[in-house]
């Protein structure tokens, strides 16, 4: 038996309605060999429904939310210029698919750019270079000025991928299959998926983050504004946004991927005036590097719970 098959969630809602949609939820990811954690809360009223909702996990590139909100904490208190000049080489910058990580040659942008960047594709490179303005532990410490408990910043994002190679060399293969492994043993080979190292995180502390943010709650009001409009210019829709496409709904996100990880978290607005905060994070109990399936079933809780809480 699975350990997705075997783990009991707890469940949280406001009512026994909810609580069914959370269950469902649940019954659903347990199906696909998911484990993880899902919060779906009313910014507004309050009323909710997940399960295992206090249950800290590796972020991934979620964790570029929180820097981003110290960045622009940053800015908004004149510490910081936006139209700043860094230079990123590729010979020493950050690995990764998107934006200036996947760039072959120098190139030099403003902090503020850097900012869309790492919202809108998930920029690794310029993650990292914000790092360099606002280290890890800056960046930490401003979250535990604010009160957000839940959210621990301790490394920069191309960490994550040293890692990797440090326990599997260069086959990324061998990494998520390391990975699966130690998911079912309850044991981190790769130190930035131990919970005691990686940038971490639950989807309770996630949601607290997001509704403080869309209620102006937090830091500066400047800042929130800009970190809702860049999350709003994010490009992946496959997950939590990927049941939710309509003229009358507004989704603002950020996913976050590493190995058997999956995550997003962020906010859907209906024209109605409706406001929802979400977290999703996933880890799988399968070696695939592609799961559209998983990406599917997130959509759908997304759906299941907005539909619920709307009413």
């Amino acid at each position: 038996m699975s350990a997705a098959a075997a783990h009991r969630p707890a469940c949280v809602a406001g009512d026994g309605g909810l609580l069914d949609v959370a269950e469902a939820i649940a019954r659903d990811w347990a199906a696909l060999g998911v484990r993880g954690s899902f919060l779906a809360r009313d910014i507004d009223s309050g009323e909710q429904l997940g399960f295992d909702v206090g249950e800290p996990l590796p972020l991934a590139s979620v964790a570029k939310v929180p820097l981003a909100l110290a960045v622009l904490d940053r800015i908004a208190a004149g510490d910081l210029d936006p139209a700043r000049p860094v230079t990123l080489d590729p010979a020493t910058s950050s690995v990764g698919p998107t934006g200036l990580a996947a760039f072959r040659h120098p190139a030099t942008v403003a902090v503020g750019d850097l900012l869309l960047l790492m919202l809108s594709v998930s920029d690794n490179a310029a993650a990292d270079a914000l790092f360099e303005l606002v280290p890890p532990a800056d960046v930490d410490a401003r979250l535990r000025a604010w009160g957000c408990e839940g959210i621990r910043i301790r490394h920069r994002m191309n960490h994550m991928y040293e890692c990797a190679a440090g326990a599997a060399g260069n086959d990324f293969s061998l990494a998520l299959e390391l990975a699966v492994r130690d998911e079912r043993a309850g044991r981190h080979t790769i130190e930035t998926l131990d919970p005691a190292r990686a940038n971490l995180g639950s989807a309770a502390a996630l949601v607290d983050l997001l509704q403080r943010v869309w209620r102006d709650e937090v830091s500066y009001p400047r800042a929130t504004a800009e970190v809702r409009r860049l999350m709003g210019l994010q490009v992946f829709t496959q997950r939590l946004a990927g049941e939710l496409r309509a003229d009358s709904l507004r989704w603002s996100g950020k996913t976050g991927t590493f190995l058997h990880l999956r995550h997003e978290i962020g906010v859907v607005e209906a024209d109605s005036g409706d406001r929802v905060a979400m977290a999703a994070l996933t880890r799988a109990d399968r070696r695939a590097g592609l799961a559209p399936d998983i990406d599917f079933a997130i959509a759908n809780s997304a759906r299941q719970a907005f539909e619920a809480l709307r009413g």
